[in-house]
């Protein structure tokens, strides 16, 4: 699934412009955790990470592994500063008023998928 597509569906509020993934990059796994020990560890290179986390350490964390774009759940918005690194990084970032296991479930719905165990 695009990435535009899953914005759109969720009704995602954006929260950075377009990153260095191209226009509309595909995205078909999904990960969610606020342990970001664990995200490192085995979230999926090109997935989306669901999170309550609005630390500087996210968009590390994140950009590390790999991953095309963060979603905030629980209207969680991170300062400014985060938002600026993140686009430095071209990691795309969204908040969403439903929580956590709400976005999860809807992810799923849409076709994603977590990484095999």
């Amino acid at each position: 699934m695009r990435l535009e597509e899953l914005v759109e569906a969720l009704d995602l509020q954006p929260l950075t412009l377009a990153t260095d993934y191209g226009p509309d990059p595909e995205v078909t796994q999904g990960y969610a955790s606020d342990l970001l020990s664990d995200v490192l560890a085995h979230a999926p290179a090109g997935g989306v990470l669901v999170t309550l986390q609005v630390h500087l350490n996210v968009i590390a964390v994140a950009s590390h592994a790999g991953l095309r774009a963060v979603i905030f759940s629980c209207d969680r918005i991170p300062d400014d500063d985060i938002v600026e690194k993140a686009a430095e990084e071209g990691l795309s970032l969204y908040a969403s008023p439903a929580d956590t296991f709400e976005i999860v479930g809807r992810l799923y719905e849409l076709g994603l998928r977590g990484t095999p165990a």
